[in-house]
This record gives C-alpha cells, sequence and structure tokens, in this order.
C-alpha cells in the first residue's frame, strides 16, 4: 500500500518538476500508518513551511484514487482556510494523470468546497466536503476527517475558547464511520495546546 501512495506523491512532484524532499516521504509514511493501523488515530506535527499541508491534500486524493467511495471531511478553523484544501485536493484530482477516470463528465458538485468524483452510486455526501470549526456538521458521515489548522490565535487565545474547541472536536466521533480515520495536523499555538489532549488521545 505505501508504494503505491510513494509513486502517486513522486508522479505528482515530477508533473510540477520537483524531486520529492525526503522528509515529505516520512509525512506520507505516518499518514498511511495511520490510515492501515488501529486506532486509525493520528496527529502530524512538523515546522512551519515543511509542507505538510502540501502531502496531506496528495494524500487525500491518492485515497480518493485507490477507494473512490470514500467520503473526506476537512475540518480548519476557518471555513476558507478547508475551502483551500479541498482546492489543493481538486487541482490534483484534475492533473494527476491517474485520477482522470475520477473526474466526472457532468460536475454537479466540482467546486473548492465540496467534491465529488465518480464512484459507486448510492453514496449521499461528497467525496470531499470542507467546513470551519463551527459550521454545522449534524448529520453528516465521513471516512476519513482530516482536522487541518483547527488550533490558530483567534480559536486558542482564552481557555473558555480551548474549552469549546475541544467539545466541538468531540462531535467528531459522531461523524466518522466506524472503521474511519481520523488525522490531525497543525502546530501547536499555546502551552496548553488541544494537540496535548489529542495526542494523549492517540495512546489510549
Amino acid at each position: 500500500m505505501i508504494t503505491a501512495f510513494y509513486d502517486f506523491l513522486d508522479q505528482w512532484n515530477e508533473i510540477l518538476g520537483f524531486k520529492t524532499p525526503a522528509h515529505h516521504k516520512q509525512i506520507m509514511a505516518f499518514l498511511v500508518s495511520v490510515l492501515e493501523s488501529e486506532p486509525r488515530r493520528g496527529l502530524l506535527m512538523s515546522f512551519r513551511h515543511s509542507g505538510k499541508s502540501t502531502v496531506v491534500g496528495i494524500f487525500a486524493a491518492c485515497v480518493l484514487c485507490l477507494r473512490p467511495e470514500t467520503r473526506i471531511l476537512i475540518l480548519s478553523a476557518e471555513n476558507s482556510l478547508a475551502a483551500r484544501m479541498v482546492a489543493h485536493i481538486k487541482h490534483i484530482l484534475e492533473n494527476h494523470p491517474r485520477c482522470s477516470d475520477l473526474i466526472p463528465d457532468v460536475k454537479k458538485e466540482w467546486a473548492n468546497g465540496r467534491i465529488t468524483v465518480n464512484r459507486p452510486i448510492g453514496i449521499r455526501e461528497p467525496s470531499v466536503v470542507c467546513q470551519g470549526i463551527h459550521g454545522n456538521i449534524t448529520g453528516m458521515r465521513a471516512d476519513l476527517i482530516i482536522c487541518d489548522d483547527v488550533e490558530v490565535p483567534n480559536t486558542c487565545n482564552t481557555a473558555s475558547k480551548r474549552e469549546t474547541l475541544r467539545e466541538r472536536l468531540r462531535e467528531l466521533d459522531f461523524i466518522l464511520s466506524p472503521t474511519g480515520t481520523m488525522i490531525y495536523i497543525g502546530t501547536p499555538h499555546t502551552i496548553d495546546t488541544i494537540y496535548r489532549t489529542t495526542e494523549d488521545d492517540m495512546a489510549n
């Protein structure tokens, strides 16, 4: 499985005229290990401008390439931040040679905030949808939830905000499918970071 993700990553970087950095392969290996191993929960933190969000977007596109039926929720501090990740995934799907069969002829749901690829019929939710942390997620279902920078100064600069954020994130357990995967990516912005709690939960 990891070879397929490495190949997908290398092919995409070749299209862009780049070579894959070694630490990007390490990030990809970690993401795939979370996807394949119980409890399917992971926390990715790395230095700023390391390209972690870039690799996560490539990872999500590869998941759809290998498993088109997957439903992905991108959650960020603001809807605009989550939409940027969806736009990144959409761009990869449109331009990666391995994804050509995923692009629908009629693009009813093919925007920066919500996309649906060619997949088995009968699935209600979009393939990829984005939402801000305080947006309406009631009734959603997802097989892969990516929490991309949910902790930013505006969501964690007081104890009350941090508790509200933690409560909101606990709701994700009711959205994730029984065999689903949840991945947090981000950078701590406070000593009492929510990622400390998340890391403890991952270990349990």
